[in-house]
C-alpha cells in the first residue's frame, strides 16, 4: 500500500467535498427534488456522517452500524455543517498521518449487528465505504444545487459554472 497515494487521494476528495458544502443555501435546507429524495440538509448531514464513519476505520478493527442512529436530524445551518466537517477532517487526517502501511493493510470489518457488510483492508475500506460513498452523495448534492440554480464547483476540473465566470 502506498500511504502517500492514499493520503493525497483522501485530501483531494475531502477538499472538494468541502467546496460544495460551502455553497449550501440555508434558505433551501428543507427542499428536496422528489418525494423519495432526502432534503438538501439531510443529504449534507449524510455527507457529514459518512466522514464521521471513516474515522473508526483507523480507530477500531470493526464498525457496527447497529450502534449508531439510522437517521440523524438534518443540520440546518451551513456553519454547523462546515464546523463538524472541519473537525472530523482534522481527526481523519491525523489518523492517516499516524498510521503506517501495515495498518493500512490490516483487515477491517463493517457490520450491521451479525450481518457482515464488508471485510477488507483499511485502505480499501477508506476508499469504498468512505470516500467513494461520499463522492456518490456529493454528486447528488451537486444535482440538488444545479436544480436550485446555485453554482456548482468543479471537482476534477472546472464545472460549467466555473467556466462561465
Amino acid at each position: 500500500m502506498d500511504k502517500q497515494l492514499i493520503v493525497g487521494d483522501a485530501a483531494h476528495e475531502l477538499t472538494t467535498t468541502r467546496r460544495i458544502l460551502e455553497r449550501l443555501p440555508e434558505e433551501h435546507m428543507s427542499w428536496k427534488p422528489h418525494e423519495k429524495s432526502m432534503t438538501l440538509g439531510g443529504l449534507a448531514t449524510h455527507l457529514i456522517n459518512l466522514l464521521n464513519w471513516q474515522i473508526p476505520i483507523f480507530q477500531y478493527p470493526e464498525f457496527d452500524l447497529s450502534t449508531v442512529p439510522l437517521r440523524r436530524e438534518p443540520l440546518r445551518k451551513r456553519a454547523d455543517i462546515l464546523e463538524e466537517f472541519d473537525v472530523n477532517v482534522d481527526k481523519l487526517q491525523k489518523l492517516l498521518t499516524e498510521c503506517d502501511e501495515r495498518t493500512l493493510g490490516e483487515e477491517w470489518t463493517l457490520r450491521n449487528g451479525n450481518h457482515v457488510i464488508l471485510r477488507e483492508p483499511r485502505a480499501i475500506a477508506l476508499r469504498s465505504f468512505g470516500l467513494s460513498h461520499m463522492i456518490h452523495h456529493r454528486a447528488q448534492l451537486g444535482v440538488f444545487l444545479r436544480l436550485l440554480d446555485i453554482p456548482v464547483p468543479g471537482f476534477y476540473g472546472p464545472s460549467a459554472d466555473d467556466e462561465a465566470r
